[in-house]
């Protein structure tokens, strides 16, 4: 978190610039991500973090009600997040329901399209509005971008990422990707013409 002010174009553009926090499954202390979090506040005056590999399971959910709830907090007291800022729970998986009360949205599916095309949604998610859960999928051929957005649809995910990036290769075959999510899809156009610009928020 050093060096020159960071490009102020996703907020410009209408966009809320996210602080990513790694929660490590459960497994960082408290107090490292909090001064993680004050960091990234006073530095790049972030409205909202993303809370990456975020635990699922009940028995952890008031550390992370905990965390959230501090967090909140301190983006109140900056000047930098719009009504306490947002929150994002990285699970990847459907989590225990309790969740979706400690944050704004909740990734709820985060993996390769051979797994995406024939998951199922937990029930208690249509409590929800869609509005509440994303999806991030890599390895979505262009032709099958119809039907994961169908799938999406279906399980009542409001905010998508489709890549055909993957796990192992960059798009131009070379192996050592180690985040498929690190870049726009090579078909990002063709997402964007489908769906409307809303998708880039």
């Amino acid at each position: 978190l050093h060096g020159e002010a960071p490009d102020d174009t996703v907020r410009a553009s209408g966009g809320r610039l996210l602080g990513h926090l790694d929660l490590a499954h459960g497994e960082r202390p408290f107090e490292e991500l909090i001064a993680d979090a004050r960091s990234f506040i006073d530095w790049y005056r972030i409205g909202g973090f993303y809370l990456a590999r975020c635990p699922a399971e009940r028995a952890e959910l008031p550390a992370v009600r905990r965390l959230t709830g501090t967090l909140h907090a301190l983006l109140a007291e900056s000047d930098s997040a719009d009504g306490g800022g947002r929150l994002v729970l990285g699970h990847g998986t459907h989590p225990y329901p309790g969740y979706a009360e400690a944050a704004d949205q909740l990734v709820t599916f985060q993996g390769p399209w051979t797994d995406y095309r024939w998951s199922q949604v937990a029930e208690w998610t249509a409590d929800y509005p869609p509005e509440r859960f994303a999806h991030f999928v890599h390895g979505v051929p262009r032709t099958h971008l119809e039907e994961a957005m169908r799938v999406a649809r279906w399980q009542g995910a409001g905010t998508i990422f489709f890549t055909d990036r993957n796990d192992r290769n960059d798009r131009d075959g070379r192996s050592g990707q180690s985040d498929p999510f690190a870049a726009l899809p090579s078909y990002w156009d063709e997402i964007v013409s489908r769906i409307g610009p809303g998708i880039s928020e």
